[in-house]
């Protein structure tokens, strides 16, 4: 599994998100609670960036329509989403933040 380098973890808000690309692949994370979650920045609903959303128990919402998903699984918790989003291993190094898009990245 390899990790990538995105982000020093100083860029992303506390109960927040950031959008970044690794490769071709749009990647939302999401700050709350002292962890960092990686998920697929576009909504499984609307194909909306969910960076832009807001981060609340342990969800991240679309702007657009109001789904959340789930940072730990992808999972929707609310309509109209009924997909869910990808979402991705991430470590914390030395204030840098990591992400892997899989097996076979």
């Amino acid at each position: 599994m390899t990790f990538v380098k995105v982000c020093a973890l100083e860029e992303i808000p506390e109960d927040g998100a950031l959008g970044v690309e690794i490769g071709d692949t749009p990647v939302a994370l999401a700050r709350t609670g002292g962890e960092v979650y990686a998920v697929n920045d576009i909504c499984s609903h609307a194909e909306v960036s969910l960076s832009e959303g807001e981060i609340y128990n342990g969800t991240i919402e679309c702007w657009l329509h109001g789904s959340c998903f789930d940072l730990r699984t992808g999972k929707p918790t609310n309509p109209p989403a009924t997909q869910p989003v990808a979402t991705y291993k991430v470590k914390v190094e030395d204030g840098d933040v990591y992400v892997s898009l899989g097996s076979d990245d």
